[in-house]
């Protein structure tokens, strides 16, 4: 296998969304969202904890990548419909050289919720990813209106299954927008990223 130490690994090689891969290591769910500045074209930044009190669904994507772009269409739809019960979506571009590429995808698929970029290694952080492992996107974080991540996935789960992922994506949004005291806030635990399939 593979090690990888940053976006420097040949773009094709992270394009492979859902392609069966090995498990993923244990991440800690539910844990506390960490802070995260998205980068904006135009020198802005947006801070991830500005939507505290919202439900935010985060995506980190490559601009050029299929699965992302199919997942850009249903979350534009998404926050059509669940924005007016308070989801956020936000999407960060992981690209090598993400910056000039973003306005294009902008322009392409005209998303309603902000899409800017940030490091790779960022994401990597944030997902307590393995980076001796090829990181598949898109990768989905679902933030619930406290802050805490209630769960996440990677572009190889079956969570992506074409068929199957726009009732996936309902699915945890529903949870998401849930009052608080039916979300239930259990104590962070050691649990595979890969959970709640369908």
């Amino acid at each position: 296998m593979a090690t990888r130490r940053g976006i420097g690994l040949p773009v094709a090689a992270m394009l492979v969304g859902c392609l069966a891969g090995p498990p993923a290591p244990a991440a800690t769910l539910p844990r506390k969202s960490p802070e995260l500045a998205i980068a904006l074209n135009g020198g802005k930044q947006l801070l991830l904890s500005s939507y505290k009190g919202k439900a935010v669904v985060l995506a980190f994507i490559l601009t050029t990548c299929p699965h992302c772009q199919r997942t850009t269409g249903l979350l534009k739809q998404l926050q059509a419909e669940y924005g007016p019960r308070g989801l956020q979506v936000v999407e960060a571009a992981i690209d090598q050289g993400a910056e000039p590429l973003v306005p294009g995808f902008l322009a392409r698929f005209q998303p309603n919720f902000p899409v800017g970029f940030v490091q790779y290694e960022s994401s990597s952080e944030f997902l307590q990813h393995d980076n001796s492992l090829i990181l598949h996107v898109p990768a989905l974080v679902f933030i619930d209106r406290q802050g805490s991540i209630r769960t996440q996935y990677e572009g190889d789960d079956p969570f992506f299954t074409e068929e199957k992922q726009e009732k996936n994506l309902r699915e945890q949004i529903e949870k998401l927008l849930q009052p608080a005291a039916l979300t239930g806030k259990a104590a962070p635990k050691k649990t595979a990223v890969k959970n709640e399939h369908p």
